[in-house]
């Protein structure tokens, strides 16, 4: 008897479609992060086109603009005040960021080799950097004040003479970096722990067994395996201390006819930031400030590779 062969009915398949691809599958992911760009377009990219294109005109901020070409930044070149601006940025952050580092590492290890109240140590060192600069600014004047400051009584007291503080070019650049080496050694202390922190223990209880005291194994363990560290800590110190604007303006703010921007007697706390913000508001002459910005970016990359090479350079 011959068995029939029944086939199975047919299943109906779903039509094909084209798979969506690009921007149209994943629209609302790129919508959830479109206010980060709009923002960063709207006030940070155009901004920074802006003032190149600003840069090679000549303009109030009110009248029409005129086209200056490169003259602005050939006058520039040789503008003794700018420099000034810039001799002054380098000493003061010179006077700071060195002092800075070295303490900074060397709270880091203590910090690292305290048993108890590390966090509240952390916590205490750190609140410099998230107190208001205008705040530190207000009493280092009053501690550095040449009448009845705390440091001219402390100088008078070991029998020494009194410093006018912020009336002489040495005196103003040390107030400027003694407030930013205060304000940033906490920080940068935290930085150096998160690195010490990186480092196997091991490593120094081999050294110890070899006989190494902590001098060496400082100098032969700790500082090259903390060199990344390092480099990170000089990179950000070099950006901050090449701008540093709100401690000299504040530190220096005069009630005479002198601008705010001024930087005090003889220009001498005056920084590239200030000199940018003297050009462009007090004298109106925004594309000359524009070009004076540039040059400022020019030379905080210029440090910032210096300093990146150096450090390199004696890892290798």
């Amino acid at each position: 008897m011959a068995v029939l062969e029944q086939t199975p009915p047919a299943v109906a398949q779903p039509s094909p479609t084209q798979p969506k691809k690009g921007f149209r599958k994943y629209w609302h992911l790129y919508a959830a992060i479109s206010p980060f760009y709009l923002i960063f377009l709207g006030f940070g990219l155009f901004p920074v086109g802006f003032s190149l294109y600003l840069s090679f005109h000549r303009w109030d901020g009110l009248g029409s603009m005129e086209w200056a070409g490169l003259s602005q930044y050939q006058y520039l070149l040789s503008d003794s005040d700018f420099w000034n601006s810039i001799g002054n940025t380098i000493i003061i952050w010179a006077l700071a960021t060195f002092p800075m580092i070295f303490l900074a590492m060397v709270t880091a290890v203590m910090l690292n080799s305290a048993v108890r109240f590390k966090g509240l140590y952390r916590v205490a060192y750190f609140l410099p950097n998230v107190t208001s600069v205008v705040a530190i600014a207000i009493v280092f004047g009053s501690i550095f004040a040449t009448n009845n400051g705390m440091v001219n009584a402390v100088l008078e007291g070991v029998g020494l003479d009194q410093v006018a503080w912020l009336n002489t070019p040495w005196g103003i650049k040390v107030t400027i970096a003694a407030l930013m080496t205060w304000q940033w050694t906490g920080y940068n202390a935290i930085i150096f722990l998160a690195g010490l922190q990186t480092i196997p223990s091991d490593l120094y209880e081999a050294a110890r067994v070899d006989g190494a005291g902590p001098i060496q194994t400082f100098f032969r363990i700790t500082l090259p395996l903390l060199r990344p560290t390092l480099l990170f800590v000089l990179v950000v110190s070099t950006v901050t201390g090449l701008q540093s604007f709100a401690e000299p303006q504040v530190l220096l703010q005069t009630s005479s006819n002198d601008s705010t921007f001024a930087g005090g007697p003889g220009h001498s706390g005056q920084t590239m930031v200030l000199y940018f913000f003297q050009q462009t508001f007090d004298n109106n002459d925004f594309g000359y400030g524009a070009a004076v910005a540039w040059g400022i970016f020019l030379v905080v990359v210029l440090f910032s590779i210096i300093n990146w090479r150096l450090v390199q350079r004696r890892g290798e």
